[in-house]
């Protein structure tokens, strides 16, 4: 998969297109809460594979730490290791732009995949957008 930080209006539609298919269609997470009011403070990822859009994400920086967010891939390439080199291609940007920490709330049942990338939970269950998350961080 090869990973661009999005710079143009179709990479980020690209990125809008997989977050969708993913949160809104696949696990009902309603449009409008989906794409918020601080998309344009984030940075946008996009992983393509062959040409097609299959895995998004964004970064936002939020005090000392980089707030990773939105990390999804299609189900169909879910396995390949896509989520993984999202996450680390995150965190490499993270640690270039001086930031030496990232957070993510990270849906319970991906819990024990973030901790296999290094994150520590470090809140108890809550509900976003119907759906049961922790807070996670990992320094760099």
């Amino acid at each position: 998969m090869e990973i661009k930080v999005v710079n143009s209006e179709q990479k980020l539609q690209d990125a809008y297109q997989v977050r969708s298919t993913v949160f809104v269609e696949e696990q009902g997470v309603p449009e409008e809460l989906e794409i918020d009011d601080l998309e344009k403070e984030a940075i946008h990822f996009v992983g393509y594979q062959q040409g097609k859009p299959v895995a998004a994400s964004r970064m936002r920086f939020v005090e000392d730490y980089a707030k990773l967010e939105r990390v999804c891939v299609l189900e169909t390439f879910r396995g390949k290791g896509y989520g993984k080199d999202i996450i680390f291609f995150m965190e490499k940007v993270a640690k270039e732009k001086g930031l030496d920490k990232t957070k993510l709330n990270g849906q319970t049942h991906a819990e024990a995949f973030y901790q296999s990338l290094g994150y520590k939970t470090i809140s108890g269950e809550f509900m976003d957008a119907g759906i049961p998350h922790v807070s996670m961080m990992k320094s760099l």
